[in-house]
């Protein structure tokens, strides 16, 4: 993804609170360009234009994870009122092969790179990362897409009306409160000393 592909998204997103209309983001990437040329066309800055937006839309935000979820690339139009995953698509801050090749300068390790990260949609629930995981139909959404079609389409109309019910205010309050919560650190209060 390119920042201006996140810039569109922004103004289509502007354009849906302008005439009071539900959003739903339907997520699948690698990620967002990493290269020099993005950058200098400001893929950081889109990214985190979009986060600050996102939380302060007026009208409901629904976000899926159908396929891929990856770095900045899908936060970048992930922030909602409920983010849920399809239950065979991940999440992560950076994708398996990526990972392995930082890690072991080789994709020959991706495997073991995915299962560090953690990144399935039971992970994402357990984490807290996510509201909720999507049934798939037997084998997978590939193997019948017009039943995931229905299955989908019953999750997004049963989240809208629950969303339909919060004022706008409290659903800004409750995006900010949100991912406010997210993320984990641990405090090391190892002192490590040097020889002078």
């Amino acid at each position: 993804a390119n920042p201006e592909g996140y810039r569109k998204a922004l103004r289509l997103m502007k354009l849906a609170e302008k005439f009071n209309l539900p959003i739903l983001c339907l997520i699948d990437t690698p990620g967002a360009n990493p290269g020099i040329e993005a950058e200098e066309r400001g893929q950081a800055e889109a990214i985190a234009r979009n986060l600050i937006e996102m939380v302060q839309l007026k009208v409901p935000v629904m976000c899926y994870i159908i396929g891929e979820g990856a770095s900045g690339g899908a936060i970048g139009i992930g922030v909602g009122d409920k983010v849920f995953m399809l239950e065979n698509t991940w999440y992560s801050v950076i994708a398996p092969e990526s990972c392995s090749s930082i890690l072991w300068r080789s994709w020959d390790h991706k495997e073991e790179a995915a299962e560090a990260l953690k990144l399935t949609a039971d992970h994402m629930y357990d984490f807290g990362l996510v509201d909720g995981i999507v049934k798939e139909p037997l084998g997978g959404a590939h193997t019948d897409p017009e039943e995931m079609a229905k299955m989908l389409r019953r999750h997004i109309k049963s989240t809208l009306s629950e969303l339909d019910e919060i004022s706008p205010e409290l659903r800004i309050q409750q995006r900010i409160d949100k991912y406010s919560k997210m993320g984990r650190f641990e405090i090391n209060e190892k002192v490590i000393t040097t020889p002078s």
